[in-house]
């Protein structure tokens, strides 16, 4: 503790003192105790300190797959003061570049089967004067440094001379993954970084539960809900290099998981998995974390037993969050009085028409009632409630019932609107969803020659051993859709490609477009006559684009 102020270091330096010989990570057959990572973490903040120069207040980025070094690198730049850059993992040059740039590091840590990456833009980063350690005992390029090769004779004992830290300061700098553009720096301070640590406590999880953790360390779940969450509790975790639904149940079994973290699409993986009998020889008790859909929330406790889920709902950017600590079945928390005390926000209404909020007559925005979706557009958002006030935006479309429960509808960047309406993708999906040879859905938006907006189009993947239903489909859309919301095409894929947060992604699909000479994958059109869904032929879509068949 500094001057007052309690920090993720000093919490995990409690537990280090108070457990050092308890398991604090399960990596790949291999246990560390909080002491090893305590020594280790201590190791590294030496040999940067005095091999790289590094002092308080430098910002160093930080680019590695998941691995114990990663969370020992990490503290270990902490207990020298640095503010540290995760970087995705999946970047690529002109991103690797921006990312560096925008938050201003001059030091690079890197994993070591990430080395390639950084060459091939080594010319350019070379002139931002840029300092990058390897994660190996060698490094392949006599201008990097073999971080591991520095700190062999380094001394672990604890640093006595810890830099003070501001509470309102910097921790670090995390990078939204988004599905379009360049990825963007979102500021982490200390106090969003502790308070993020209470998380699993809040959603039930204890001291003596074993956590799961399959998401990207440089994401904000992992590393300061999941592992914080873990440090706050000195409970165990096990870190997996990466996601894999066929052994999920395998491992927890295996390593008597009692916690799950998710995000996402993870747990829709797991509803699309044959049967195992794992799924019912755990001991998972909590699923924690954020983006289930309702309908997988209902299946997953029917399929694998009594497990609680624990739904939240927060942005990397922003100080807000709202946590569903009831059984109630679709909700991301609830709005009350407490949840204003502790982080002011307020709900206001918005026209899906116009793609902004709906303001009064003296220019201010009008507070959302009961039932009315809620939003806002552009990251600040001023003269909300009186004149010269601001307020962060989320981008978000929330409905909220008479019960104070709030639901996610939508991004408003994931509607289209077609026939002068607004589409929700996530809508959409979710009805496609649920027929019972579709696995799983992305829905965009598909510009048509000669046509108003855009034109509703379904990424589909099929459920094993079965085809797609056209009648079925059709019967099914009427029923549940309005006619305007229902997907013009299909396209019939193995797989859906998504982010490493599993967050699906569009933009490809939007650019390909329904253009079957282009498109390797089986395409369908709507034919509303036939009522149902004929192969789309370079014939028929050549009928579509001249206009001779109506949409």
């Amino acid at each position: 503790m500094k001057q007052g102020v309690i920090t993720y270091l000093d919490c995990f330096l409690y537990q280090a003192r108070r457990n050092p010989n308890k398991p604090f990570i399960i990596f790949e057959e291999k246990t560390w105790t909080y002491q090893d990572v305590d020594r280790r973490s201590t190791q590294f903040a030496n040999a940067l300190r005095t091999e790289g120069s590094l002092k308080p207040g430098d910002i160093v980025a930080l680019l590695m797959c998941n691995d114990p070094d990663f969370i020992c690198v990490w503290l270990g730049l902490c207990k020298v003061g640095c503010q540290v850059a995760f970087l995705n993992v999946n970047i690529k040059a002109k991103s690797l570049l921006h990312c560096l740039q925008s938050c201003g590091s001059k030091t690079l840590v890197v994993g070591a089967d990430l080395v390639s990456v950084v060459e091939e833009v080594w010319s350019d980063l070379k002139k931002e004067h840029l300092l990058v350690w390897v994660m190996d005992h060698s490094s392949p390029c006599q201008e990097f440094g073999a971080l591991l090769d520095k700190i062999q004779h380094m001394p672990a004992e604890e640093i006595r001379d810890l830099p003070s830290v501001d509470i309102m300061s910097t921790f670090l700098f995390i990078f939204t993954s988004g599905t379009t553009g360049l990825p963007k720096a979102a500021r982490v301070g200390h106090l969003k970084a502790v308070m993020s640590m209470a998380f699993l406590e809040m959603c039930g999880a204890n001291a003596a539960d074993v956590i799961y953790i399959p998401l990207p360390l440089y994401h904000m779940s992992a590393s300061l809900l999941a592992v914080g969450g873990c440090i706050s509790l000195g409970a165990t975790c096990v870190l997996k290099k990466k996601f894999s639904a066929s052994q999920f149940w395998k491992d927890c079994v295996k390593y008597n998981v009692t916690v799950v973290q998710y995000i996402g699409e993870l747990c829709r993986y797991l509803m699309n998995q044959p049967m195992v009998p794992e799924e019912r020889a755990h001991s998972v008790r909590l699923f924690a974390g954020s983006g289930l859909r309702p309908d997988v929330w209902k299946e997953l406790p029917q399929r694998f037993g009594k497990i609680k889920i624990r739904e939240g709902y927060g942005l990397t950017e922003a100080s807000i969050g709202f946590l569903n600590y009831t059984d109630e079945v679709g909700p991301i928390g609830r709005a009350s009085y407490f949840n204003k005390l502790s982080m002011p926000f307020e709900l206001l209404r918005y026209d899906p028409q116009q793609y902004e909020p709906i303001r009064s007559e003296n220019g201010l925005c009008i507070k959302a009632k009961t039932g009315e979706a809620v939003q806002s557009e552009k990251k600040v958002l001023r003269e909300v409630l009186q004149p010269g006030d601001a307020y962060f935006n989320t981008g978000d479309l929330l409905l909220q019932d008479h019960k104070g429960f709030l639901y996610f509808r939508d991004r408003i960047g994931d509607t289209f609107r077609w026939k002068g309406e607004n589409v929700s993708t996530t809508e959409v999906s979710e009805v496609l969803g649920s027929l019972e040879f579709i696995q799983e859905a992305n829905v965009y938006g598909v510009t048509v020659p000669g046509k108003e907006g855009r034109a509703g189009m379904a990424a589909v993947v099929l459920k094993p051993e079965h085809k797609l239903d056209g009648p079925k489909l059709f019967d099914h859309l009427v029923d549940t859709l309005p006619a305007y919301a229902w997907p013009w095409f299909i396209r019939v894929q193995i797989a859906l490609d998504v982010t490493e947060t599993f967050k699906q992604q569009k933009s490809k699909l939007v650019q390909q477009g329904f253009n079957p000479i282009i498109i390797s994958d089986p395409l369908f059109f709507l034919d509303i006559s036939l009522k149902t869904y004929i192969v789309l032929t370079p014939d028929v879509f050549q009928e579509i684009v001249s206009g001779k068949r109506s949409l």
